[in-house]
């Protein structure tokens, strides 16, 4: 984890445990780099695969008091209630974004997800 990372999620220790879970997961398919930016984290292999950001993509009543947004891109669109928002970004690719409370939602369905996405990032 970088100075730039810990940085982003300052003052915000329960997003940056779930970040580090996230991390190590995702570390788990490969080689991949984390560009630090203002509002969100990207992740890329040849392209970004994935963002993690604390934006809100839902009203605020509706969302935990702690929680990421983890955006993936991905060839077509995913149909899923787990799926916050879902736009097509452009034509073949479609992003979601959805919201992330606890390590818990780290599961198989989303690692597999997050699998597809790092393979599209990876032009595969």
């Amino acid at each position: 984890m970088t100075m730039d990372e810990l940085f982003f999620f300052d003052g915000k220790p329960e997003e940056l445990a779930l970040y580090e879970a996230l991390s190590e997961r995702i570390a788990a398919l490969g080689a991949y780099s984390a560009l630090v930016r203002r509002t969100q984290i990207s992740l890329k292999n040849r392209r970004v695969f994935a963002c993690v950001s604390l934006l809100r993509v839902l009203p605020k009543r509706l969302l935990p008091p702690h929680d990421l947004v983890l955006s993936l891109g991905l060839p077509y669109p995913l149909d899923s209630p787990r799926i916050a928002v879902k736009a097509e970004a452009r034509p073949g690719r479609w992003t979601h974004h959805i919201v992330l409370s606890s390590p818990s939602a780290l599961d198989a369905e989303l690692l597999d997800w997050i699998g597809q996405a790092y393979e599209f990032g990876n032009g595969l």
